[in-house]
């Protein structure tokens, strides 16, 4: 069978080509494709984020906005660091005291964004990025920090 054929009759199975995060999703009559660019590191979810930190094995921040921290609080132990900042790079290399090894969980609302920054932190050298894909407000991956029912403080 030709790759012509097979695009033509697709079977109903979630296909990964190419290993550099592009994504074929098998539809009824046709093919939806997604690319972007998914951090293949570390995970954990929000009690073992909650664990670690109060271990003092990671470093929590919390990259959604200001107005978002306002609204829900922050996660304790988490530093709110803005993602959108201009210098978000260093203002993180200062947190850890330079150290681009230490272990550094990102938490944003719903796994996204911190999907986002752990990919481009892991690009800027940082080699220990844990990313919590459920967020403080939940995602397909489960229901998040705050549904959990997991401290917040007010920023």
């Amino acid at each position: 069978m030709s790759q012509t054929e097979s695009l033509e009759q697709p079977d109903r199975r979630l296909l990964l080509l190419s290993g550099g995060g592009v994504v074929a999703l098998a539809a009824a009559g046709g093919f939806a494709v997604f690319a972007r660019d998914r951090f293949a590191g570390a995970e954990m979810t929000p009690p073992e984020a909650l664990d670690a930190l109060r271990a003092g094995d990671i470093l929590l921040i919390d990259i959604r906005r200001p107005d978002e921290w306002a609204e829900t609080g922050i996660a304790e132990g988490a530093q709110p660091l803005d993602m959108r900042r201009d210098d978000f790079i260093e203002a993180l290399a200062d947190l850890t005291d330079g150290a681009r090894d230490r272990n550094v969980a990102l938490i944003c609302a719903r796994g996204v964004r911190s999907d986002r920054m752990s990919a481009r932190l892991a690009e800027a050298g940082f080699t220990r990025i844990i990313d919590i894909p459920e967020g403080m407000l939940g995602s397909r991956v489960g229901p998040g920090w705050l549904d959990r029912g997991l401290p917040v403080v007010q920023p």
